[in-house]
């Protein structure tokens, strides 16, 4: 829930939470609307038709306590017309420690009606693969933030 902002991912410039709720298994439920803004580069610009560079994806996760388990999907709503994200990200514990995470990640990438598509979609895939080391990166420092944070609480307490 406090991934972003981070100096890992700048282009995340927004989160917003829409809702927030508990199921009847103690499960936390989130969505999210993310605000982005990315620097693309001139030629997909050009391909694209387009100079928007803010884009939104929203976002819904399942934080599940007993199964030490957090799954997010997320699918972009900007430009749907021309590229369509859909990302699946599960957390869990590894079998054999369980004091180490397995992040295992997925998207789906469809480029509809743009000349190059192909390009745009390996283009896509290669951002999407590179991110996922960030996001680990991310993680680590979002976990030593809330390290400090007790530290400081039981040094007050």
């Amino acid at each position: 829930m406090r991934k972003y902002p981070n100096p890992m991912n700048p282009s995340v410039v927004g989160v917003d939470v829409l809702e927030r709720n508990l199921d009847t298994q103690g499960r936390l439920h989130s969505q999210r609307l993310l605000s982005t803004e990315w620097g693309l580069p001139s030629i997909v610009k050009a391909i694209l038709g387009t100079n928007r560079t803010t884009t939104y994806i929203k976002e819904h996760s399942v934080v599940d306590p007993v199964e030490r388990k957090m799954e997010l999907s997320s699918s972009n709503i900007t430009l749907t017309n021309l590229v369509s994200v859909d990302e699946r990200l599960i957390y869990r514990p590894h079998p054999e420690n369980p004091e180490k995470t397995i992040l295992t990640q997925e998207a789906i990438i469809t480029v509809k009606g743009v000349s190059l598509s192909s390009y745009l979609e390996g283009l896509m895939a290669n951002t999407i693969s590179a991110n996922a080391r960030k996001g680990c990166e991310a993680m680590e420092w979002v976990l030593g933030k809330i390290n400090v944070e007790i530290e400081e609480l039981a040094v007050s307490a």
